[in-house]
């Protein structure tokens, strides 16, 4: 049986999911879970954060949360003017410590010879101590490569410091205890072949890595391909979708590059997400460009089936979800090799070499000129069963056996 801590709503909960149809999950806990029934769930109903703190496929799994030491936590925290690495390092022990008290206390109980617990990085140095004394299985789940993308971005912000100012590296401690996370675990998923290099590069052991990409599962009807005009006008831009944090790390700083050079074409970008840049003030007065801030998840379909293509020079990420969520609404992507391998290139999308702000533009020229390739590459797009629920669910079983 596995026993899966997760603090957020990580992946759609995809991990216990498999788990869960594979017959195999034992317990989820998790920081925070809201049934859409619940008082909670009725007086928080305009905050999407809470209310995507469910997941209906494990409506009969065995789950167990912490929503009122959350809740206070969270209060606490804001009092103190917790933020930036000191609330997401206070934040990771706090989970920590609820879920090694609740392994420990008589509410918890185990069935089997040797549970398997899995536990997503920088959130598993206690846990998996608590877990490794009792002769317990652990597997890490690690979401990103690493210390590796940590320098990756810190040239970029010395390179773009108008951008990010106040981009700062993590704390020694986050490292030190992501290395002890790393030795305590007697297996590591990554999601990109990225990754698992970037692992290796710090001196992680690839026998210890396993790939194992991430799951999505469209919850919509079946997609039609895509319709796109004979040629792109002023009337019919090109629109192009960037999808999630805007920041420095998704490679934002070459996408407002080559987005100045489109203000005579007509081409249309789409910014909506969590921005966490200094907006330029000819980006912010580009008419080209449509900042639409963060958007609830039940919203972000019509963004989808509004663009023409979704774009991601990233410049570091364990796997772009987003990838698969424009793929099952047939949405092409243009992504970079550093970010999970979802695009086939000239087949469901294009795939930048280098994520320099001249690839970005010479991919969407590609795209402005070639509507007809757009169209051929929705046809394309569709995704293989080796992002499904039940093949993550066999990787998972075939890494901890």
């Amino acid at each position: 049986m596995w026993f899966c801590s997760q603090l957020g709503a990580r992946e759609h909960y995809a991990v216990p999911r498999a788990l869960f149809r594979q017959g195999a999950l034992g317990h989820l806990i998790t920081d925070a879970w809201v049934s859409p029934a619940s008082l909670l769930a009725k007086v928080s109903s305009r905050t999407s954060e809470v209310r995507d703190r469910f997941q209906s496929e494990l409506r009969d799994a065995r789950v167990t949360a912490f929503n009122s030491s959350l809740i206070l936590f969270e209060m606490l925290a804001k009092t103190r003017r917790l933020r930036g690495w000191p609330l997401i390092m206070a934040r990771n022990q706090w989970f920590q410590r609820k879920v090694v008290d609740y392994l420990s206390s008589s509410r918890f109980s185990v069935l089997g010879s040797q549970p398997i617990l899995f536990a997503y990085s920088y959130a598993a140095m206690e846990i998996f101590r608590f877990a490794k004394a009792r002769g317990w299985k652990t597997v890490l789940g690690q979401i990103d490569p690493g210390p590796v993308e940590e320098e990756i971005v810190a040239a970029e912000a010395e390179r773009e410091a108008s951008l990010a100012p106040d981009w700062t590296r993590a704390p020694a401690d986050y490292w030190k205890s992501w290395r002890t996370e790393c030795d305590v675990a007697d297996r590591i998923i990554v999601n990109s072949q990225w990754s698992f290099d970037a692992l290796v590069g710090t001196g992680i052991p690839r026998e210890k890595l396993s790939i194992v990409p991430l799951a999505f599962e469209n919850n919509v009807p079946s997609v039609l391909p895509k319709k796109y005009p004979r040629r792109f006008t002023a009337a019919r831009p090109l629109r192009v979708l960037c999808l999630g944090q805007i920041n420095l790390r998704k490679g934002i700083a070459r996408l407002l590059k080559a987005a100045r050079s489109f203000q005579a074409q007509p081409v249309e970008f789409l910014m909506v997400g969590p921005v966490q840049i200094n907006i330029p003030d000819d980006s912010r007065s580009n008419q080209k460009l449509r900042w639409f801030g963060p958007v609830a998840r039940n919203k972000v379909r019509n963004f989808y089936e509004q663009a023409d293509v979704l774009i991601l020079p990233t410049l570091s990420d364990g796997f772009a979800l987003t990838q698969l969520e424009a793929i099952a609404h047939r949405l092409p992507v243009i992504a970079s090799r550093r970010c999970g391998e979802a695009v086939i290139d000239h087949v469901n999308g294009l795939l930048l070499e280098e994520p320099t702000g001249a690839a970005v533009e010479e991919a969407l020229r590609s795209c402005l000129r070639n509507p007809g390739q757009l169209a051929q590459f929705s046809e394309n797009a569709t995704l293989s069963e080796r992002f499904s629920l039940s093949y993550l669910g066999t990787q998972l079983c075939t890494v901890a056996s």
